[in-house]
């Protein structure tokens, strides 16, 4: 490797670890490439289909790899975790998978879709407001009152690692394909997923080229990766991109990505509605606003030239029905 890792919150040999407890039960998600992307990009992309995952995003990796390693004498004082929608639903789903009461405090604004398949999967819910409540200290609170687990949403090494799953499959799936990617990009909200990806990634192939992709108002990784230190949102950030509304990056995700990635791109919100259509018009997909931004950035040229293929991240599908029947009419 260029890049020591010793140091870092999680290790190459964590994220092998957290692939091979999934084995089996997290779905092995599908390396797509479709003739019509490749001439609008110019260059061969492969899009990692996340939405195929268990509950429609990559957060069961993370939830499951987090779970399954609670102590049996833990487990029957339950789970608490904060989330806008895909982690509820992948906490929910590998809780109930593993016999865990799971509660998830969730923004009250959060997609209904998601809240209803939260429920669904047998989790309590408890509402907050996401612009008068911390998220975090309700959540901490319930799990001490409770002795529960915490089960943070981005900022832990075993939800890291197990985000870096998607990253192994990558590399092995390219390489059945007979693709040399030299550059992916990939989602950022807190950064566990880039992280998790870049941590498996630059362990096989350190001259891979990875990038961040953010909303434009939520440009906080981008804007970090150039400071060299960690920033903040300012107040009145908006966009419909409801799974990247993080303020801030986490400090283990921030210290892994900082060390590894390339740089960080921005996208708007009328890029994202047009990779959403092009998804569900040339790739027969469907993809959440969140989800979107990476293959927002690849069809609107603002990848930094270079030879090789293109690895793009499409990370969940979990989208509210109008918002979606309203993108598409658009």
């Amino acid at each position: 490797m260029t890049t020591p890792q010793a140091d870092l919150a999680i290790s190459a040999a964590d994220i092998r670890s957290a692939a091979a407890l999934l084995g089996g039960v997290a779905v092995r998600t599908p390396l797509i490439e479709n003739m019509d992307l490749n001439e609008r990009v110019g260059r061969r992309v492969l899009v990692k289909f996340e939405g195929a995952q268990h509950t429609g995003s990559f957060k069961f990796r993370g939830a499951y790899n987090r779970l399954a390693r609670i102590p049996d004498d833990r487990r029957g004082a339950g789970v608490v975790a904060w989330s806008s929608g895909n982690h509820a639903q992948g906490v929910a789903a590998a809780a109930r998978m593993l016999g865990i009461k799971a509660t998830i405090v969730m923004p009250s604004d959060a997609p209904s879709v998601k809240m209803g398949n939260t429920r669904r999967l047998g989790a309590e819910i408890v509402a907050y407001d996401r612009a008068r409540e911390s998220r975090e200290e309700i959540a901490s609170r319930l799990a001490a009152e409770r002795k529960a687990t915490l089960v943070p949403s981005f900022d832990d090494p075993l939800v890291i690692a197990g985000q870096g799953t998607v990253g192994l499959e990558i590399v092995e799936q390219a390489r059945d394909l007979g693709a040399d990617i030299t550059q992916m990009l990939v989602c950022c909200g807190g950064g566990g997923l880039v992280a998790g990806i870049a941590t498996a990634v630059k362990d096989i192939s350190p001259n891979v080229d990875i990038y961040t992709v953010e909303p434009e108002e939520f440009d906080d990784t981008a804007r970090s990766l150039k400071s060299g230190k960690r920033e903040i949102v300012p107040p009145g950030a908006r966009s419909i991109c409801d799974a990247l509304l993080t303020p801030t990056p986490g400090n283990l995700t921030f210290e892994i990505n900082r060390r590894l990635l390339s740089g960080g791109i921005c996208v708007s919100d009328a890029q994202v509605r047009d990779a959403m259509r092009f998804a569900f018009d040339r790739l027969k997909i469907v993809v959440e606003p969140g989800g979107a931004v990476a293959l927002a950035a690849a069809l609107s040229g603002l990848v930094p030239a270079r030879d090789g293929d293109l690895a793009v991240v499409v990370s969940g599908s979990n989208v509210d029905h109008a918002l979606y029947s309203e993108i598409l009419s658009g």
